[in-house]
């Protein structure tokens, strides 16, 4: 009898030890986990939407520059700054608001203007349907083609996001996250200033009250049709950048950023 009692409390104590593991790390799956990747699939939406301030519009912002500054026959090492601040119009489903400061060089070789430094420092807010968010960033892009015989600009660089952010669906989701994107070989073709191709990876950190912190990684293809395919911890998603959804291809679930 004695044996079966210990028996039985050793089997109750690895019950309670498992499920203690559970609960404090916020990356099992199972009830205790907070953040889905779902949700990782959202920051990463609002982190490369334009109107999200993502990186497709930091890029829009700097495949124009370099094309009015080349035009402009602007000389060697010539800076430019610019301040620019952004709303929703009244009619529009999500409610942003942001002030940008971009800073602009233009880089030569050969004593030729071919490319153009970008940098820029952000902050604001959006809520849409499905989020909100508050945060501030920054981004450093170079953009290369800017030559005639160029038919696409070239984007290499790197865009960073971090704030708070609440979901409107299920309030225990919400707390601080950090967003990194590092984009390799973004084209934008010229006349249209639309994406065309390119990748990037990415990592998102956060936390969240009484579950803990979470973390992601994934990478980014983006494709000429207005949309990027994202793969977030081996699960992949297309993201119509333009609309900041998205949605999971082994399910068929659809989801906003926003």
């Amino acid at each position: 009898m004695k044996n079966i009692k210990l028996t039985f409390a050793f089997m109750l104590l690895l019950g309670v030890v498992a499920c203690k593991k559970n609960v404090t790390n916020p990356t099992t799956t199972g009830f205790s986990k907070n953040i889905t990747t779902d949700d990782a699939a959202s920051m990463v939406t609002t982190s490369l939407s334009p109107s999200t301030n993502g990186v497709a519009s930091s890029v829009a912002d700097a495949t124009l520059d370099a094309s009015v500054m080349f035009n402009a026959h602007v000389q060697c090492g010539m800076t430019r700054s610019d301040t620019i601040s952004r709303q929703n119009t009244r009619d529009s489903s999500l409610s942003y608001s942001f002030h940008l400061t971009y800073n602009f060089m233009v880089d030569c070789s050969n004593n030729v203007p071919d490319s153009l430094s970008s940098n820029l420092t952000w902050s604001g807010s959006f809520t849409g349907p499905n989020w909100s968010n508050s945060n501030s960033g920054s981004s450093i892009f170079g953009v290369g083609g800017l030559l005639p015989a160029d038919t696409a600009y070239v984007v290499n660089g790197e865009f960073k996001r971090s704030g708070s952010f609440s979901s409107k669906t299920d309030t225990s989701k919400h707390g601080n996250n950090s967003v990194d994107i590092v984009v390799s070989n973004l084209l934008v073709k010229k006349h249209w200033r639309t994406i065309e191709g390119g990748t990037a990876t990415f990592t998102i950190t956060g936390d969240t009250p009484k579950k803990g912190s979470f973390s992601f990684t994934g990478t980014v293809v983006f494709n000429a049709d207005g949309t990027a395919t994202v793969t977030i911890n081996g699960t992949v998603y297309t993201v119509n950048l333009t609309t900041s959804g998205w949605q999971r291809r082994d399910n068929g679930h659809e989801g906003h950023g926003d």
